[in-house]
């Protein structure tokens, strides 16, 4: 011992010892840094570039409101996301409904076949100084005004399982706005849906949120909602973006420098 410290005879080894701990502590902190940065990134991404509707290699069914709730802007709605949904590569059924479920378009259909039915909801260009109106539907004379959301997904459930499609999933297209006579059969239907683990994804037309929350709460972990959007404008979807790889990788990485700080013990000595 010279001057209170101790001399130390392995002190090369104790040194590379040291350098390790420092690799490996800033090795850590540049990746954490990095992440931290790349999460931030993909949460202020631009959203809405593409319209995602199902899971892939999903078969779709759209069930469509067409009650007297539904408005000219919704309308617009309605045209716009019958037209996105004929630019995919997927294949959908189409259920049309009010108070009672018309089948419109079988399951397995191909998605470009919906394009036509986006007409009747596309206001034409102004004419002669008169306001466009939209076309005349095949269905206004078939439906009296009501809204039965239940019968337009049990519909699309009776054609999903008389057709064993493999890996359903429902589309709705809705306001929301259930007739309150109707909440007793809506509440069967969903919990069928969630029973069968039938994926519905909500495509809302400018709802009420007490009528999106009641949707959210009946069908729970099976339904994800977005909003429809106006020619023009760019979808949204609700929900992080950050990937869930990169926070899971980015969580791991904050352990695992928490660890080794704790773990590994700074050292100090002093030379002779």
């Amino acid at each position: 011992m010279t001057n209170g410290r101790i001399r130390l005879t392995d002190f090369a080894r104790l040194d590379s010892a040291r350098r390790r701990t420092r690799f490996v502590r800033v090795l850590l902190v540049v990746a954490l840094v990095a992440m931290v940065a790349a999460a931030a990134a993909a949460a202020t991404r631009p959203t809405g570039r593409t319209f995602r509707f199902l899971p892939k290699s999903s078969n779709g069914v759209v069930v469509l409101d067409l009650s007297a709730s539904i408005s000219t802007d919704t309308f617009q709605r309605i045209g716009q996301t019958l037209r996105q949904l004929s630019t995919t590569n997927g294949r959908y059924g189409l259920v049309v409904f009010s108070d009672v479920a018309y089948e419109a378009l079988p399951p397995g259909t191909p998605a470009a076949e919906l394009r036509p039915y986006a007409r009747f909801f596309t206001l034409p260009a102004p004419k002669g100084g008169f306001l466009p109106t939209f076309p005349a539907n095949p269905w206004t004379d078939s439906f009296s005004g009501g809204t039965r959301i239940a019968a337009g997904l049990g519909l699309a459930l009776r054609m999903i399982r008389s057709e064993r499609l493999a890996h359903p999933a429902a589309i709705l297209v809705s306001d929301l706005d259930d007739d309150p006579g109707d909440l007793k059969s809506l509440a069967s239907v969903a919990l069928a849906y969630r029973q069968l683990k039938i994926p519905v994804r909500i495509v809302a037309l400018n709802p009420q949120p007490q009528d999106q929350q009641l949707f959210s709460t009946l069908l729970a972990g099976a339904a994800t909602i977005q909003n429809a959007t106006l020619p023009g404008e760019r979808s949204v979807e609700h929900g992080p973006r950050i990937p869930p790889l990169l926070a899971a990788l980015t969580i791991a990485v904050a352990i695992a420098l928490a660890v080794n700080e704790l773990w590994s013990a700074r050292l100090t000595w002093g030379t002779t």
